[in-house]
């Protein structure tokens, strides 16, 4: 058997307010005319299919025309919930699809039950919320490793009966992997750590949840996000696995993932990033840049994005010391409202002095909420206070 181990599509994710579905369909695209070109016998998706429970109608439109595209290449598409998707909504006409060749498994009580291909009986566990399953389970423990522990024993009762290659879809944090920014934590509720050795005992386990493509374990392997969804993921390699079982053992490689656009973190001065000509390829990539200026300069987004026109954030990280160590009482006592906006708007922007044009407009602001704050005062009627007079 022949498949590509894919997970982590995230239909729907938005990157700093930037939407993702297009490079989404460009990665889709590519993982389409793959299992063509490579007349692949399965396409697993090891979870996360969309961002949200409840997906908008463009990632639904993209999932149900890749499984199309997907099914009419011959290939069998596997997919198992992760901890982004509603298990309701994802797993809604599973039974039907099935019959089509699309295998959705979301529900802990199908864990045992595989998709049998070729000579490979694939068994998808669905993402597993310790307090939920364990009791659908029988598991020892209410925990990420116990209920696992629980699913894999189904896996082996069955797989023991077969006397087929085994290989295994699971959604969870692996001990020993390296994780990323852009991964909800799971680990509410119970450890959320899966030792690798849960799966042994199969032929190939198909993780995935984290981001980074890396192999752990003797059998696992995280195919990692196919597109970036933080700036912790600027230098990860994305990649989909193309793995091959056959008697002699199991082979992997590695399908490079198309990048639209790359991610660069930049961090110096303005004046040194702006000139610096070795960030010529930062000109076309998302930007994540880190400031270091004594003083926050003057309108940084706008002048960042003359050179870097995809800037998406901007960091500050100033020198310590910028600030005085005087009491606040101490440093307001005897300055008029101007004068203390004067002094906010130095602060902010570590010690650069508010010009003549801000001072004008601060004063402007100051006067018109001190007039409206004593037309508002005379509207009100006036109350007095009788004293007691015992």
């Amino acid at each position: 058997m022949r498949f590509l181990h894919t997970s982590d599509w995230h239909l729907g994710r938005r990157f700093h307010g930037v939407s993702l579905l297009d490079a989404q369909a460009a990665y889709l695209d590519q993982v389409v005319e793959t299992v063509r070109t490579e007349r692949l016998d399965a396409v697993l998706v090891a979870g996360d299919v969309y961002d949200k429970a409840l997906p908008g109608p463009e990632s639904v439109a993209l999932l149900d025309e890749t499984l199309a595209r997907l099914r009419d290449t011959g290939a069998q598409v596997v997919l198992s919930s992760g901890n982004h998707d509603s298990v309701v909504r994802l797993g809604f006409g599973s039974r039907v699809l099935a019959h089509g060749g699309v295998h959705i498994r979301t529900a802990p009580e199908s864990i045992g039950q595989p998709v049998l291909i070729d000579d490979v009986a694939v068994y998808p566990i669905p993402y597993l919320e310790p307090a939920l399953a364990a009791p659908r389970l029988d598991a020892a423990e209410t925990t990420h490793a116990g209920v696992l522990r629980a699913a894999m024993r189904r896996v082996h009762a069955d797989a023991a009966k077969r006397g087929r290659a085994a290989v295994v879809m699971a959604h969870a944090f692996v001990t020993g992997s390296t994780t990323s920014d852009s991964e909800r934590d799971i680990g509410v509720g119970g450890a959320s750590a899966v030792p690798a050795s849960t799966f042994s005992g199969v032929s190939y386990a198909a993780l995935g949840h984290l981001h980074r493509a890396q192999e752990v374990g003797n059998v696992g392997r995280y195919s990692g996000s196919p597109v970036a969804m933080s700036f912790s993921e600027v230098g990860h390699h994305k990649s989909s696995v193309l793995v091959d079982v056959t008697d002699e053992g199991v082979a992997t490689s590695l399908v490079d993932a198309p990048v639209g656009r790359p991610l660069a973190a930049l961090r110096g001065t303005l004046a040194d990033l702006l000139a610096d000509p070795a960030l010529v390829d930062a000109e076309h990539a998302w930007c994540q840049v880190t400031l270091t200026d004594a003083t926050r300069p003057l309108a940084a987004m706008e002048q960042l994005r003359r050179r870097f026109p995809h800037t998406l954030e901007l960091l500050f990280d100033q020198p310590a010391g910028l600030t005085s160590g005087s009491r606040y009482a101490t440093r307001v006592a005897g300055k008029g409202t101007l004068q203390l906006c004067c002094d906010f708007l130095e602060h902010t922007r570590g010690g650069a002095p508010a010009t003549d044009a801000e001072r004008a407009l601060l004063q402007t602001a100051v006067e018109a909420t001190r007039i409206a704050r004593g037309q508002r005062d005379e509207a009100e009627p006036v109350r007095t206070v009788e004293a007691d007079s015992a």
